[in-house]
């Protein structure tokens, strides 16, 4: 038996150089769950970094890595059960549940691949019907004082959050103890995930600060939480070719980051930082380096620009800093997140618009050209 579902499809790029897709809407069908599956039918999404790297066929065409056709992406939201196969004891029909996105485990139940992006036969919440794994759903806790919307925003980038500070955290309380450091300072810049993990690191008593050269996602970072606005700065984005052959440049990137150095030593009263957030990459982490203190942590678990970058080790090594890389969660971690945003309202605020599900390619749209705030929503099915 099979169900019709209207979607949102990523089609493979024939032949050329890789290039901006086009979302196509049409009709598909989704089978009948299996043993250990579950019918659901999103209700509310999330635009995630992972589905513009899929439209854009960038750093990887995802279906052609797949060697599939078409995909349905997009895998942060939150579903109405609707059916469940044989054997499934994670959630029951009717119930809601945000989607927990890891698509291959390793043995240790860390993902390999994700649902909705690099896993193989995978299918994504930018459809009215999916089907899913019953351990990629995490029910949504019942009663729960926090809109559907907010938990689909939370799905993927809180879970990331949580899972990487666990570890970073725990890995700079290995080198400096809480009585010798009891607030270090925790820097970040990139998005919605940085943001997740930031609110995480003040609630644990750390002196947080995000970096930000947009006015709309300053204006949106909660009390607690410093800012700096890396416009202030000059141009903060390192080009190691330019670096490398024009003396203009690379004397005035010396510049901008002499005057970064110094805004990090001011805003920390001569520390530096003791973890920072780089979920950006190469155009900001030469940078990221220069602002870690001693015993410090960089932490990522993302590449937004740039997937390769080079240091020196031996300095690395005599300033005993530690490089933290992580890639979502094990299913547990997701549970434990799930169960602490509730009890202590660690939840991301979704503002402004909540796109329909027509306006999907607009949402895409806007998310490349960076119009819109750190969680942008879209509606699938209604309540």
């Amino acid at each position: 038996m099979t169900h019709q579902a209207e979607a949102w499809l990523l089609y493979a790029q024939e032949s050329g150089t890789p290039s901006r897709a086009t979302l196509v809407r049409e009709t598909i069908r989704v089978p009948q769950p299996g043993p250990g599956e579950v019918l659901a039918e999103p209700l509310y999404g999330c635009w995630e970094g992972n589905m513009g790297h899929a439209v854009n066929r960038h750093p990887v065409d995802i279906c052609r890595q797949r060697g599939e056709t078409k995909v349905v992406i997009g895998n942060a939201g939150v579903v109405r059960v609707r059916a469940c196969g044989e054997g499934v004891t994670t959630v029951e029909p009717g119930q809601h549940a945000i989607i927990f996105c890891t698509g291959v485990e390793d043995r240790w139940g860390y993902p390999d691949k994700i649902l909705a992006y690099d896993a193989p036969g995978s299918m994504g919440c930018l459809s009215t019907l999916m089907r899913l794994r019953e351990r990629q759903l995490i029910p949504v806790p019942e009663g729960t004082r926090h809109s559907l919307a907010q938990w689909a925003a939370f799905s993927l980038r809180y879970i990331t959050a949580w899972a990487n500070w666990e570890l970073a955290y725990g890995v700079f309380r290995l080198s400096v103890p809480a009585e010798e450091c009891p607030a270090p300072h925790v820097w970040g810049w990139g998005g919605g995930v940085s943001l997740a993990e930031l609110d995480l690191a003040r609630r644990h008593g750390c002196r947080a600060l995000m970096l930000s050269g947009s006015d709309h996602h300053l204006a949106s970072i909660p009390r607690g939480i410093a800012r700096l606005d890396r416009r202030e700065l000059g141009e903060l984005s390192f080009d190691e070719r330019r670096y490398a052959s024009d003396p203009s440049y690379r004397a005035q990137y010396r510049e901008v980051e002499r005057r970064f150095v110094e805004a990090v030593r001011q805003h920390t009263d001569g520390e530096m930082v003791q973890v920072f957030l780089d979920y950006v990459g190469a155009p900001v982490y030469r940078l990221t380096l220069r602002a870690l203190s001693r015993e410090g942590v960089i932490t990522t678990a993302g590449w937004k620009e740039g997937m390769e970058m080079r240091h020196l080790r031996a300095k690395e090594c005599i300033d005993r800093h530690q490089h933290v890389h992580t890639h979502y969660a094990r299913y547990s971690q997701g549970v434990q997140a799930v169960r602490y945003a509730e009890e202590h309202d660690w939840m991301p605020r979704v503002e402004g618009r909540i796109y329909a599900f027509d306006e999907v390619p607009e949402l895409a749209d806007d998310y490349e050209a960076e119009r819109t705030g750190y969680f942008p929503c879209f509606s699938v099915n209604p309540n």
